[in-house]
């Protein structure tokens, strides 16, 4: 407890450090915020800690550990010395609140314990969920009831509610009970707003619950962080009452956080420490001409081969720049990675350490995601009725990786929750009145498997693939795993029992933690723009590519503007494998390689053997569109007034201009699921 004698002292010294304490460049910086609050209103005075221990011990361990009772006299004395030095701020302001940041005392969530209550804690963590605003009771008015007395008075005399009215026994003015009753118009409110915390994904340990705690905003902290934030919260440790003690009462009570002061982490990548030595090793580590080799053959070094595969990750780690343009639009930096392959080529497993080795990262599967648990949702308190914005894994991966393994096993209705999310970098929510846009600047590396178990060669991307082209679309790159049988087999095999012999050891391949670090500075510190060369270069190939689409009528589109997009996103991901600051011939050369490979590979018309970049963007080739318009144009022939085009003139039609039978049978049964034409009668078709 504290005396009285102590609670004046505290007060001159809490003037004193205002009015005395300067920084290193001896600028009076308490005095100066004085003069800001009094200038521009503020309701809040911030005194870093460790300025005030640096200052008085005694008073900076008292705030630490008394702050219910040492607070509140703190923020009287700087409200009067404000009053005294401008009388006319206590008509708009009744309170001073004292904030203080950077305590040093940091709990973890799931190490809160019953001897830090009541006592000024930091915790850590992400908000995921968030009330709307309301207002708390602060100072209440009653009115007693009583014919003889119907005397307004003040309640409580000292201090404030928490959440819970106690109401007055006894009239303070005649001294009797009665009824009594709360006149609002003359009673203060204060700005009030709960939300909750939670522990980072990558703090969690395996096969556990991520802990919460609630915590409670007032005053000008409302509004002041967003679900999907990550933050840091200094607070007083609360025991939650929920209603009054009765006899009877559970014996059980949760705790919450009272909030002091909040950062916001704006800075991504902040939860990797990078120390000096680090950054020295990071920056040594740069020199390497083979750097970028080094990179790729550290991803999942216990799978063997896969080079591709390992390079397309490793440039989705690192990433491009995002840019702002003038009239507010953003461009995204984020290259997102799509695998397909057969089943047992480790796809599952390069995609956990990719999870594992990103600076931030949120591993889910297809089967266990809904769109509500991948973007956001509004949720409803069971106890008090309020709904809550609620932050899905693509928002708490904000800044970070979004790892989705199985996405071909996703429900389509929750598959499409997605699209926002990977081009725009947003995730919109309009729900139960809540109307809300957080941000979700993920990069999303996602794998499942082929349609019908094994991915056949002889069939288009489209039909190998459980996936619509509007999510394929959105994919920089996009890659194949086949498992065939042949010659690396020896090898293959050699690899597997290595690893399993624990005979693996590569000098040239960089430890996990290293890497990480690597990644992290990389994308904290480095920030390449493309050069002449560069620019020159990829403008060339997207001209030249173009113009091979527009060589006869005939010709696919090769290449769009989303494609020159991503290339530029993969040079610059390039010049940050080496931790430079200018994108060069040799990264937009790669590019354009990586580029060429996943269009040979993936945007191939079977049919016709070129390439074809509308087999990923709308799911057809322009062969099997022509096709599909001629076949629908017999179909309007034959039919004619009333009638149906049965399928053997359709048949004999199409062979007539190159159409031959099970091609004509296969788009039939497409333009069926597709809704362009009915069975009318068996075996005869109208258009619908």
């Amino acid at each position: 407890m504290l005396l009285a004698i102590q609670q004046a002292d505290y007060g001159d010294l809490i003037l004193e450090f205002i009015n005395t304490y300067r920084d290193n460049k001896g600028k009076p910086i308490y005095l100066n915020q004085i003069n800001e609050i009094i200038a521009y209103r503020k309701r809040s005075f911030i005194a870093n800690f460790s300025d005030l221990f640096n200052f008085n011990e005694q008073l900076a361990t008292q705030i630490i550990n008394n702050p219910k009772e040492l607070l509140p006299i703190l923020e009287n004395r700087i409200y009067e010395y404000i009053i005294e030095k401008d009388p006319s701020f206590q008509d708009e302001i009744k309170k001073i609140h004292l904030r203080i940041t950077n305590v040093p005392r940091v709990v973890e969530l799931r190490k809160i314990r019953s001897n830090d209550s009541g006592k000024l804690i930091t915790v850590e963590g992400i908000l995921v969920k968030a009330t709307p605003v309301k207002e708390r009771l602060s100072k209440s008015v009653f009115r007693h009831l009583n014919p003889d007395c119907m005397q307004e008075f003040v309640w409580p005399p000292e201090g404030e509610f928490d959440e819970i009215i106690e109401l007055p026994t006894t009239c303070p003015v005649c001294g009797k009970s009665g009824q009594f009753k709360l006149i609002e118009d003359k009673s203060e409110f204060i700005d009030w707003q709960k939300a909750v915390i939670q522990e980072r994904p990558e703090e969690i340990p395996p096969g556990q619950l991520p802990r919460q705690l609630e915590i409670v905003f007032e005053d000008d902290l409302v509004d002041s962080a967003r679900p999907g934030d990550r933050v840091k919260i200094v607070g007083i440790l609360e025991i939650k009452k929920d209603s009054q003690i009765k006899r009877g009462s559970k014996a059980i009570f949760d705790f919450y956080l009272k909030v002091n002061s909040i950062e916001i982490s704006q800075k991504v990548l902040d939860e990797v420490k990078i120390s000096e030595e680090d950054e020295k090793k990071i920056k040594e580590l740069s020199k390497d001409p083979w750097i970028r080799e080094r990179i790729i053959s550290s991803i999942a070094p216990s799978i063997y081969g896969h080079w591709e595969i390992k390079e397309a990750i490793a440039l989705a780690l690192f990433g491009g720049i995002p840019k702002i343009m003038e009239d507010g639009t953003r461009i995204r930096g984020d290259i997102h990675v799509l695998i397909i392959g057969d089943p047992g080529t480790a796809k599952s497993q390069i995609l956990q350490f990719a999870a594992r080795v990103a600076p931030r990262a949120v591993y889910t599967t297809g089967k266990g995601s809904t769109a509500a648990g991948l973007t956001a949702t509004v949720t409803r308190d069971k106890n008090t009725g309020d709904y809550y914005l609620e932050a899905g894994a693509l928002v708490l991966a904000d800044g970070g990786i979004a790892v989705i393994d199985e996405i071909d096993k996703m429900r389509d209705e929750d598959r499409v929750a997605i699209h926002e999310a990977m081009e725009q970098q947003t995730v919109s929510i309009a729900k139960a009145g809540i109307v809300a846009k957080l941000n979700a600047r993920a990069t999303v590396i996602a794998a499942g498997n082929p349609k019908l178990g094994r991915y056949i060669a002889e069939r288009g991307l489209a039909e190998n693939i459980n996936l619509p082209p509007t999510i394929l679309s959105r994919f920089d790159l996009i890659f194949i795993l086949i498992d065939k049988p042949g010659i690396e087999d020896q090898l293959l095999a050699s690899h597997i029992l290595n690893v399993h012999a624990g005979k693996t050891k590569d000098n040239q391949i960089i430890d996990v933690d290293t890497l990480k670090k690597y990644i992290a500075y990389a994308r904290k510190n480095v920030f390449p723009k493309l050069s002449e060369e560069a620019k020159n270069l990829l403008q060339d190939f997207f001209v030249e590519m173009r113009k091979k689409s527009s060589e006869s009528p005939d010709s696919p589109i090769i290449i769009t503007p989303r494609q020159l997009e991503a290339l530029i996103r993969i040079s610059e991901a390039y010049a940050r494998m080496a931790l430079k600051n200018e994108v060069d011939r040799e990264d937009a050369e790669r590019a354009i390689n990586i580029m060429r490979i996943f269009l040979e590979n993936v945007g191939l018309d079977v049919e016709s053997g070129k390439i074809d970049i509308d087999t990923i963007m709308t799911g057809k080739p322009k062969s099997a569109r022509e096709k599909m318009a001629k076949i629908l144009e017999i179909i309007d022939t034959l039919a004619g007034n009333n009638e149906c085009a049965k399928i053997k003139d359709i048949i004999k039609e199409a062979e007539g201009i190159g159409i031959d039978k099970p091609s004509v049978e296969k788009l039939l049964s497409d333009m069926r699921k597709q809704g362009l034409v009915y069975e009318s009668k068996p075996e005869c078709y109208r258009k619908v």
